[in-house]
């Protein structure tokens, strides 16, 4: 069986790189999630992965496009503009984030340190890594868009920056997994299935250390240390709004028999997304 018969990416996907800008006329609030320093703090620390996490999820995916079946290979090519931009626009944001006088440069650090050690070796590692971390951002991007609260009272050029990468994300979320598919489709099944389910429990390790230790980071940049920061971290991404707690269903269904990304079809959170009446709804009904 190949690679393009197991997908189940939907046969009208469309994936169209989006080249946006946000943020450009004016800096971002140092506190710009509606004055909430733990949930700005967390978003970025997120940011701070995104230029060379992108990048490296690009180079990762693009070692395996070679022979790759139509329409995988003109996925992998919408899927490297789309996460070019995206590394674009959350260099500038993190630009902002400095200029309201953040330091990122251990956050930046820290990525590098992980990556490296990923490529270090063999090119299937770094896919591995690629398919797992690419699950874990479209099941983040799905509950941000479907719960208007994890981006409620946001400053607007900034939740706006997030929901089209949220959008994005979404719609590009088969593309590493496919690939995965396709490089590794001499594979018994159970070998694949071993070697996905272990590199996502390091990626998810590393996903949560990782975040944790960068927000809290930032939190002491802004004098916030000790058990007034791990609460209201913690309080952040566990308990209300709690994205790490309601991704956990999502997560786990990786580890089943027969997955894939589009088991779940959730083009309709990013339906009508670049017209601009789906876009000021989605500015109400964060407001």
């Amino acid at each position: 069986m190949t690679a393009a018969s197991r997908t189940v990416t939907p046969a009208d996907l469309s994936i169209t790189p989006r080249d946006r800008r946000f943020g450009r006329e004016g800096g971002t609030p140092r506190w710009w999630h509606g004055g909430r320093p733990a949930a700005s703090a967390l978003y970025n620390a997120l940011s701070a992965t995104f230029p060379l996490g992108e990048a490296f999820f690009v180079e990762s995916v693009r070692n395996f496009r070679e022979g790759a079946p139509e329409p995988l290979a003109s996925e992998i090519r919408a899927f490297t503009k789309q996460e070019a931009i995206h590394s674009r626009e959350h260099a500038a944001f993190n630009r902002r984030a400095a200029d309201a006088g953040y330091d990122l440069a251990k956050l930046e650090r820290r990525v590098r340190e992980r990556l490296d050690l990923t490529k270090s070796k063999p090119p299937i590692v770094s896919l591995a890594a690629t398919m797992a971390l690419e699950h874990f951002t479209a099941i983040l991007a799905h509950e941000l868009l479907a719960d208007p609260r994890h981006l409620a009272g946001a400053e607007a050029e900034a939740a706006a920056l997030w929901r089209w990468h949220a959008a994005e994300e979404i719609e590009h979320k088969g593309v590493a997994f496919d690939t995965w598919l396709h490089a590794t489709r001499g594979w018994p099944r159970r070998k694949r299935w071993e070697v996905k389910a272990k590199v996502m429990l390091f990626v998810t390790r590393n996903f949560i250390v990782d975040r944790t230790a960068g927000a809290l980071e930032l939190l002491r940049q802004d004098g916030i240390t000790g058990v007034r920061a791990w609460s209201s971290l913690l309080w952040t991404m566990w308990v209300r709004p709690g994205m790490m707690r309601k991704i956990f269903g999502a997560w786990a269904k990786f580890f089943l028999p027969g997955f894939h990304p589009w088991n779940e079809d959730d083009r309709d959170l990013i339906a009508g997304f670049d017209s601009p009446p789906a876009l000021a709804a989605a500015e109400r009904k964060a407001a």
